[in-house]
């Protein structure tokens, strides 16, 4: 059985929701829901990656293991990257590593455990979710990523050949082709805890800088990218999933108790 840790990556530095990971949703900080809703659906130890003393400080309130990292750091899977090697200098102790966003406020954790089941039966170094595309405008919106991989009708799972800002894979021959599904691709990620200290070691690829997608690094060096689809992520169907605004904040107050 692999040993699972859940990395939460968790800084400060929000420009549209100041002080974000500590702000109050009906009597707990986000951090702290976030932290529980993990503890109550993934088996395994947790803690937090944190980019400031303020939010380890919060996570000692309710218990939960912090750890320290440069705030610097260019992004959350370099932030889950150091606290891994804090936790585990010499990389014995954890087979697999699940990387749960500070603000997934509002996203169920179980969304992971497939992911988790998906390494443990393909030996792939990285499994992440996305879903069809069912708005017309998704297809053409550049922010909306679309993964690329050849599903042949009616599966679920297979191995990632490409992350894009363009709408793709065209379809030349509608006719001839019974799916002509876009995926979208939704940022959560299960790493083999080797294979994440292997990505944070490699330089930026050309493709992720000219893309600004971090996975095509990844994709870059040879590694495995396996994807699953899913439906709804979200805990409260009428909640945003995450927060980023302050938008998103009042509704999350209004909906999650």
């Amino acid at each position: 059985m692999s040993r699972v840790i859940t990395l939460m990556p968790v800084r400060m530095a929000a420009t549209r929701l100041p002080n974000k990971p500590l702000l109050d949703v009906n009597g707990k900080s986000i951090i702290q829901r976030v932290y529980e809703n993990v503890k109550n659906s993934i088996d395994g130890d947790i803690a937090i990656a944190a980019g400031d003393q303020v939010i380890v400080d919060e996570c000692q309130k309710f218990g939960a293991t912090a750890v320290l990292t440069d705030p610097n750091l260019p992004s959350g899977t370099d932030r889950i990257a150091a606290a891994l090697k804090v936790l585990d200098p010499d990389g014995t102790k954890y087979d697999i590593v699940v990387d749960f966003q500070g603000d997934n406020l509002n996203v169920d954790p179980k969304v992971n455990l497939p992911l988790i089941e998906m390494i443990e039966r393909t030996d792939c170094d990285i499994a992440t979710c996305g879903m069809v595309i069912k708005n017309e405008d998704d297809k053409t919106n550049p922010a909306v990523v679309k993964i690329i991989m050849g599903l042949k009708d009616g599966e679920e799972e297979g191995r990632c050949l490409y992350f894009t800002r363009a709408t793709a894979p065209y379809t030349r021959n509608p006719e001839k082709c019974k799916n002509q599904d876009l995926y979208h691709h939704i940022g959560i990620y299960v790493f083999k805890a080797k294979s994440l200290q292997k990505m944070v070691s490699l330089e930026p690829g050309v493709l992720e800088q000219r893309e600004s997608l971090e996975q095509l690094r990844a994709l870059e060096n040879g590694m495995q990218i396996r994807a699953k689809l899913v439906g709804d992520i979200r805990l409260n169907k009428n909640a945003p999933a995450d927060i980023n605004t302050p938008e998103d904040y009042e509704l999350c107050k209004q909906f999650i108790k």
